[in-house]
């Protein structure tokens, strides 16, 4: 499947403990030849909606074949599944919580499975690291050509939070916030393909609801394109919907903040 040496690290720990070289060190024992690279490891503490938005803004980017294993795990120890995913380019490694939910559903899920085979952890597993004993060895040994169904049961599909289901209810499309970046763009969960459904052109202007607060914005292809001052709907670099103003500041005007709602509305006679 294409570069299966690369395995990249997403995780909440941070970088003072040895919780990152510790896993680390158990993919280098397993697989010698791995190319480790880390996204982040500064996720806000059980955070998983930010975790799932900083995978998918990144994994789209690592060449096919790519193992991405995401740690932010705050129900370590409990039933919740632990699974990895083929994509249609890479592989996912991680709790069944929705850290992987984005970038999954950005790339198409192929097939995925529980990871329940002792062999592929280590030995004596901690109930509260999973991403040492269970996640790091498995991530290891897919670089190193393990094939998925060895692994465990196969699942068909994986846990899908709210920040990853926005919808289109006729003429409107209604998501959430996903993220608000440090220029103040109000980052939504809603994806290209759903505001493309509209056949929207260049120009447009769209009834838009952030929390409680309404504005009447253009639809337009980058932030420059309308007067300084002025709110504007774009398609983000991730292939997300942003709410952003040409050189100010969205989340300031609209009061927004993660997991805000968003609704934008086209215009009946549209």
């Amino acid at each position: 499947m294409g570069h299966r040496h690369i395995i990249t690290l997403l995780t909440d720990f941070g970088s003072q403990d040895a919780y990152v070289s510790s896993m680390k060190g158990v993919i280098l024992g397993i697989c010698p030849e791995a190319v480790i690279v880390d996204i982040s490891h500064h996720v806000r503490k059980f955070d998983v909606r930010q975790g799932a938005f900083l995978l998918h803004q990144a994994a789209a980017y690592f060449p096919k074949g790519t193992i991405h294993m995401a740690v932010i795990d705050p129900g370590v120890g409990t039933d919740r599944r632990r699974i990895i995913v083929e994509g249609k380019r890479c592989l996912f490694v991680g709790p069944d919580n929705g850290v992987l939910s984005l970038a999954v559903q950005r790339e198409g899920f192929v097939k995925g499975v529980e990871i329940r085979e002792n062999r592929f952890m280590l030995p004596n597993p901690s109930t509260t690291f999973d991403g040492r004993d269970v996640f790091a060895p498995a991530s290891a040994h897919l670089a190193c050509g393990v094939v998925l169904e060895e692994f465990g049961p196969v699942i068909s599909r994986i846990v899908t939070p709210s920040f990853a289901r926005a919808t289109r209810i006729k003429n409107k499309l209604v998501g959430e916030v996903l993220h608000v970046d440090t220029f103040g763009n109000i980052i939504t969960n809603i994806q290209r393909s759903l505001l493309s459904s509209f056949n929207a052109v260049e120009g447009e202007v769209f009834q838009v609801k952030v929390a409680k607060d309404c504005a009447r914005m253009i639809f337009s292809r980058t932030y420059g394109n309308v007067q300084v001052g002025t709110p504007v709907i774009v398609v983000g670099s991730g292939d997300l919907i942003e709410i952003s103003v040409n050189r100010g500041n969205a989340s300031d005007l609209f009061k927004a903040d993660t997991g805000s709602q968003i609704e934008i509305l086209r215009r009946p006679n549209a």
